[in-house]
Formats: C-alpha cells, sequence, structure tokens
C-alpha cells in the first residue's frame, strides 16, 4: 500500500475511534486516512487574508478612496474569491 505509520493516541479519542470504526463498519486505518485527507486539503485551501493580503498594509494601493471604502472593497475581494 505505502508508508506505515505509527500513532500514538489519547484514550478517550482511541475509543471514540473505536466507537465510530464498529458503526460504520471500516476499519479504524480507513477513519484515520480519510480524516487527515480531508484536513490536508482544507489546509491547502486558501484563506480569506490570502485573498486581501495586498490591500493590507499599504501606503499606496492604487485605489483612491481606499481610505474611506476600506469596508466594501474587503467584503468585495473576499465575496469574488480573489
Amino acid at each position: 500500500m505505502g508508508v506505515q505509520l505509527t500513532v500514538h493516541l489519547p484514550t478517550d479519542l482511541a475509543r471514540q475511534l473505536d466507537l465510530a470504526a464498529k458503526r460504520l463498519r471500516r476499519s479504524r486505518s480507513d477513519l484515520i486516512r480519510e480524516a487527515l485527507d480531508r484536513f490536508l486539503a482544507e489546509q491547502a485551501e486558501v484563506r480569506p487574508i490570502e485573498r486581501v493580503r495586498d490591500l493590507l498594509g499599504r501606503i499606496e494601493s492604487g485605489v483612491p478612496d481606499l481610505g474611506q471604502h476600506h469596508r466594501e472593497y474587503l467584503l468585495q475581494r473576499l465575496q469574488n474569491g480573489r
């Protein structure tokens, strides 16, 4: 398959994992792989701060009314996904 990894879990977390594996009729390894896969996919997504970083901390932004309408510009950038 791939690389084997040993992980030490707190007792409570291991118990929850065992219960979920039994309930879902899947192995603990399958559940851990799926959870890790989801976590890493989320980490790869662009954070909202990255979409507006070029507007923050600049003296000259090229936007003449940025000081007066900063909120609108930030919201617009976040909504457009840039």
